[in-house]
Formats: structure tokens, C-alpha cells, sequence
């Protein structure tokens, strides 16, 4: 065991289905998948936990495995003493007792950990691989400043959610300069918590298009009857969109139009000319979906996750997160988070402003999609393991 790497949590909240439980219990425990159940081959050594929940259980698990809880970032990252002293981090800052703003964004202290950790990295003058869940931050300012301070530190960063890597069904992944002409995405739930990932939905299928990333010009959030304008307009497909509801299976009868009682959309406007579109669509979908149009020919899938224990998507994440720990190579690209994350600030300023259009010159971010795919299941659906709680 000597020669495992160490690896730190550093956690906002951590009870029952939290992403601290569903990620970092799964660090301790093992992963259940569809091909059975995996040992973690890297050792969860400190925590720090930032809020203790009326139901935490962050602590309990702690004491069960051995692990020292410190009362400070870098007493986690030293494991006391003065140097750092851990080989990687994962830094789950989700959930908890934080602030809301005007525009309806939780203001979790992402980059306030995150500057922490770097600041550790920069006094010990070395960097180890770090994981942020979701999106870098609610705003782009201190997103993109996680982002340059990891370039100029040189840490392996991955960031994003479980979304990309969960069942899709039918099975569809586009190749590298596939010639997409456009993309939906479907999703439910609150709009920015839950819009992020069907905002990754969109993007993890659309940056492997003729030319990769080039960034997004514009953006436009609309609710309400302003939806359906929009699609009578032609800003959205309703044939993508049939396609993308046809393919999910948790869906009520009757038409979106009927059964969504404020629906919403996410217009984005690509700087190469791609249009996207997120749709959310509570009251009628309960899952994701995604379509896209290659060549005039629509293909949609599900994009499916396991909402009961043992939540095996997030072994998935975890499997991932974990490959990056060992190589110190992140699975996908961290600009893939960086842009969603400054699409999300300007498309929740778009509603609060009035729903208006939004110029965004600043998310001229270019990058390639992976070329290796990242470890993920192929089956449509949850089987084996990932059935079995932990």
C-alpha cells in the first residue's frame, strides 16, 4: 500500500446523495459497474469538510475508514505538517448551506477552495492532478481564473459532471470531424443546477464537429410561450426535438406543449455558425436527450443515469477522475467546463435582463475533443454491479 498515491477530499457538504457521497464514498468503498465491481487503485488519505450537515455523514465514514478530518484546506493538503503531502484532489463543491444571488445562482466557493489548493501547489513547487465537479463557478471571472491558474501551474484539471459518461440508447458517438449541422439537447430540472448538464449533454457531443472548438458568439435564454415562438421561428428543430423525446423512455403521454408549464430554452449561437439548443422540459421529460442532424439524417438517443443507489454513474466519473490521478493526463478537456461554465453566467444574465440576446466575445474558447474515449459504460442500460448498492 505504500507506493498508492494519496489523495485529498476537499468538500462542501457531505449527507445521503450528496455528490460528496456519490463521488467520495465511492473512493473509499469501490465502484459498481456494469462490468462488475471496482477496487479504488488510489488511497483517499484527508478531508476537509466545510459545512457538517444536520444529516452529514461525512464524518461517520471518516472515522470507519481511518481518514483525519483537518479543520483547513492546506491542513488536508499537508496532512498537517508543511509541504504538500497528497498526490491528487478532489474538490466537490456541491451542495451545502451558501448563498444565492439575484440570478438564481448558488454561489458555492469553487474558486475560493480551488485558489487554496493552488496556493499550496505554488508555496510546495509542485502541482498535483485535480478534479472540480460541475462547473468551475457561477461566473466567469473567477472560472477563468481556475482555469489560467492551473495553465500557469501546470495541474491536470478535469472538471464537468457524470452527464457524458452515463448510458446512451440508442448507443451515438460522433467521430472526430463529424460534419454536425445542428444539435438539441433535452433536459429538466432547476435551470441553472440542472441546466448545466444538459448544457454538457449538448456540448460533449458537439465539440467532435469538422474543426473541434472554436467557442460561442451568443446566447439567449427564453421561458414561457417565447419557447414555442422560438421553434415556430426555426431558432430550434422541433424534428431534433422529437428526437430527442423519442428516444427517452421516463416521459409523460401528450405533447411538451401541453404538459410544460414554463418551459425554457437555451439558444446558442456557436462562432463557426453551429446552432445549438437546450431545451428544458419539466412536466413532460424525466430524463436527458440529445439530437443532432449529420448530412440531413437526425439520429437521437437517451442520455440516461441511475437516480437509486448505488448511483453507478458517478463510479463512472469516479473511474475517470481516478485514471487522471494515475497518469496525471485528464480524460477530456477541461476547456469542455470552462466554456459551459461562462455559456451558463450569460444565458442566466440573458433572463434576468429580460430574456434579452447576449453577446459573449469573451468565450472565444478553442479545443479538440479526446480522441481515446473515456471510460464509460456501452450498454443502454444499467446492469450487473451497477445495480448493487454499496
Amino acid at each position: 500500500m505504500a507506493d498508492r498515491i494519496k489523495i485529498a477530499a476537499v468538500v462542501t457538504a457531505y449527507y445521503p446523495r450528496s455528490h460528496a457521497d456519490v463521488i467520495v464514498t465511492k473512493f473509499l468503498k469501490g465502484f459498481p459497474t456494469d462490468e462488475g465491481f471496482q477496487e479504488p487503485r488510489v488511497d483517499l488519505v484527508s478531508m476537509y469538510l466545510d459545512q457538517i450537515a444536520e444529516k452529514d455523514i461525512g464524518v461517520k465514514l471518516a472515522e470507519e475508514h481511518g481518514i483525519p478530518i483537518f479543520p483547513s484546506i492546506p491542513g488536508a493538503l499537508t496532512l498537517g505538517g508543511k509541504d504538500l503531502a497528497v498526490d491528487g484532489v478532489l474538490l466537490i463543491g456541491e451542495h451545502g448551506d451558501y448563498a444565492w444571488n439575484e440570478k438564481e445562482q448558488h454561489l458555492y466557493p469553487r474558486r475560493f477552495f480551488f485558489e487554496q489548493i493552488c496556493g499550496m501547489f505554488a508555496t510546495s513547487g509542485r502541482s498535483v492532478p485535480v478534479y472540480s465537479d460541475k462547473h468551475l463557478s457561477y461566473n466567469w471571472t473567477d472560472a477563468k481564473w481556475m482555469y489560467d491558474r492551473a495553465k500557469a501551474l501546470n495541474v491536470p484539471f478535469m472538471a464537468g459532471s457524470s452527464a457524458p459518461l452515463v448510458w446512451r440508447s440508442p448507443w451515438l458517438e460522433y467521430d472526430l470531424e463529424t460534419p454536425l449541422e445542428e444539435a438539441i439537447s433535452i433536459g429538466h430540472g432547476g435551470l441553472e443546477s440542472y441546466g448545466f448538464h444538459a448544457l454538457e449533454v449538448l456540448q460533449c457531443m458537439v465539440e467532435r464537429r469538422v474543426g473541434g472548438e472554436t467557442g460561442i458568439q451568443a446566447v439567449q435564454c427564453l421561458e414561457g410561450d417565447d419557447v414555442w415562438k422560438a421553434r415556430d421561428e426555426k431558432r430550434w428543430s422541433q424534428a431534433l426535438a422529437e428526437a430527442a423525446c423519442g428516444a427517452i423512455q421516463e416521459k409523460a403521454e401528450g405533447k411538451m406543449e401541453v404538459l410544460c408549464e414554463n418551459p425554457a430554452v437555451f439558444l446558442i449561437e456557436y462562432s463557426d455558425g453551429l446552432k445549438g439548443a437546450m431545451l428544458m422540459l419539466n412536466g413532460y421529460v424525466r430524463e436527458r436527450g440529445f439530437a443532432g442532424r449529420v448530412a440531413g439524417r437526425v439520429q437521437g438517443t437517451r442520455i440516461s443515469n441511475l437516480r437509486t443507489e448505488p448511483h453507478s454513474h458517478f463510479s463512472y466519473l469516479g473511474l475517470n477522475i481516478q485514471e487522471m490521478f494515475l497518469t496525471h493526463k485528464p480524460q477530456y478537456p477541461v476547456e469542455r467546463t470552462l466554456l459551459i461554465s461562462g455559456a451558463l453566467e450569460a444565458l442566466m444574465d440573458s433572463r434576468y435582463r429580460g430574456h434579452v440576446r447576449v453577446e459573449t466575445p469573451h468565450l472565444d474558447v478553442s479545443y479538440q475533443s479526446y480522441e481515446k474515449l473515456p471510460i464509460r459504460p456501452r450498454g443502454p442500460k444499467p446492469s450487473g454491479a451497477s445495480l448493487i448498492p454499496l
